[in-house]
Order: structure tokens, then sequence, then C-alpha cells
């Protein structure tokens, strides 16, 4: 079994398992019937052979969530999440649900999940990603909170909508430029538009400068890795 198979199983196991009864993945119309509901999940001992290495991963941040209540019988809450993914190659947004019953304050805990690039990707503009999930009437949480790869976002009130800012940089034009590391101060007499901050970035950032070598070949289609020359300035901006 390819070692991106056996990631993809154990998280696939590890949290769409904690899904339960009290809600629907998915859209009204392709609501599972109350036995699919009740019903464990079930996964195989092994999955075939296949060419495809990518996982579902969390995406890099959600920037809203907004709960919407039907207005006929029976009623349902539908969430609405939108999100950044750290490239435009990221596909199949869900939101899986990290227990199925509500936390110790009556939140009921979302991730928002994608299926994620399966080779490491130069920078592109963010990818914007939307999910709905569905909980049935008479359900018992009082808030939703939805976590990404580098944020939570918590609505307290149903129905109703908050938002989150999106990162600001995406990278497509780091190269060349000087980076600053968090609490580092800029190099002098160079101008804002020539410097890359590590806190636009909104992402895990992996820097190697010219006389390091690199410990781990790890994949993380979250953290962007920046090769830094002797001068300070990017030379290579990657998505790993």
């Amino acid at each position: 079994m390819k070692r991106a198979e056996v990631l993809a199983i154990s998280f696939l196991a590890a949290f769409l398992g904690l899904a339960g009864s009290a809600f629907a993945q998915g859209t009204p119309s392709a609501r599972p019937d109350k036995g699919a509901e009740k019903a464990a999940p079930q996964y195989p001992a092994s999955a075939p052979e296949s060419d495809d290495t990518s996982v579902r991963a969390p995406v890099l941040k959600v920037i809203g969530v907004e709960v919407m209540r039907s207005a006929h019988a029976p009623a349902l809450d539908i969430v609405r999440v939108w999100g950044v993914s750290s490239t435009d190659a990221w596909e199949e947004p869900e939101l899986v649900p990290l227990t199925h019953t509500p936390s110790g304050d009556g939140v009921l805990e979302l991730l928002f999940v994608a299926r994620s690039p399966a080779e490491a990707m130069d920078p592109t503009p963010f990818g914007t990603l939307d999910a709905i999930f569905v909980i049935d009437s008479g359900h018992p949480y009082k808030a939703i909170r939805v976590r990404g790869a580098s944020n939570s976002v918590l609505l307290n009130k149903m129905p109703g909508y908050v938002e989150a800012a999106a990162p600001k940089q995406d990278c497509t034009k780091c190269v060349g430029k000087y980076f600053v590391g968090k609490g580092a101060a800029s190099p002098a007499g160079i101008g804002s538009g020539d410097l890359v901050k590590e806190e636009d970035l909104g992402a895990s950032v992996r820097v190697i400068k010219a006389s390091e070598g690199v410990a781990k070949l790890d994949m993380d289609p979250n953290r962007l890795t920046l090769v830094v020359g002797d001068n300070g300035k990017i030379e290579l901006a990657i998505w790993d």
C-alpha cells in the first residue's frame, strides 16, 4: 500500500468514523436515510492500488461560516463554510465532524478538509473552496466552530454569519524579494514592496538558508518552503 493511501485511510477513519446520527453530510437533497445514519462506517483493511497519491488535509484557512435555517418542516440547519487553500489545485472540499456529541460548551466541532495536490507546487493564487453540512432538526448544538490548518472560526448564533480575514500574501511574487521572519527587523533601505513578511503568509513557513541542508523530505501541502540566499533574498518558493 502506498504511503499516501495509508494516510488517507487513517485520516478518514479518525474523523469520518466519529460522525453520528445527529447530522448528515452533503446537500439537503442528498441526505442519507435514518438507517444509513445509524450504521457505523466500515473501512476496508486494505485499499486497491491507485496512481492517485493525493490525500485529504485541512484547508489553509477558514474565512467564513454561515448557518441558514429552513423555513418548512422538518426544520434543518444548513451550515455553509468558505475557505482558502494554499494553491488552486485543491479539490473535493467537505466538512467533517470531530465528534458525534457537543463539546462541553455545546459547540459542534467541524474540520474543513479537501483533497490536496499529490506533489509539491509552485505558488499560485490561493484557491477558494466552500462546503455545506446539514444538521437535522432537534440537534443539541448551541454554536459551531470550524477549523482549518491555520485557524478556527466560531459562530455562536444560529442562524447567523461570521467571517475572518484571508491571508495577505500568496507568494506568487516572492522570488527576488527579501524575507523578514516574525519579530525580525526589516533590512535598511529596502522598500515595503520588496519585502515578504512571514506574518503575512498565513501559513507554516520553512526557511532553508544557502548554507543549510534538508533534514526531511516530509510532505505538508499547507507548508511554504522558502530557499533564501546569503543576501536575504528569496530564491525559491514552493508549497510542499
